[in-house]
């Protein structure tokens, strides 16, 4: 179910998008980066590594390429991300979409 989460100066939205069902998460953060507005909330959950967060689980989902050639996509605008969610910075009503990608 659609959720709203959070008090912050900037509003972003969050669809996660898993095995043919998707929710949104609209976000109220105050937080200036991807990873630290989705781990406020705890929807998120990873390893760092040489590029920054390892995004292996999204709203209690796992997607582990190791385990099981399947990874999440980060989109931003529709268009996808070049970079980790460490590196990109959220502004007032950027839009998100998180896909698990087999």
């Amino acid at each position: 179910e659609n959720t709203e989460l959070g008090n912050g100066d900037k509003t972003i939205s969050v669809e996660v998008v898993a095995e043919d069902k998707s929710i949104t998460f609209t976000i109220h953060s105050s937080k200036d980066n991807l990873r630290d507005a989705l781990e406020e909330h705890k929807l998120i959950e990873g390893e760092d590594g040489t590029y920054g967060l390892y995004v292996k689980k999204v709203n209690g989902i796992t997607a582990d390429y190791d385990v099981n050639q399947c990874y999440w996509g980060f989109y931003k605008n529709d268009e996808s991300m070049n970079t980790g969610v460490d590196s990109v910075k959220i502004a007032d009503e950027d839009r998100y979409k998180i896909v698990y990608t087999k």
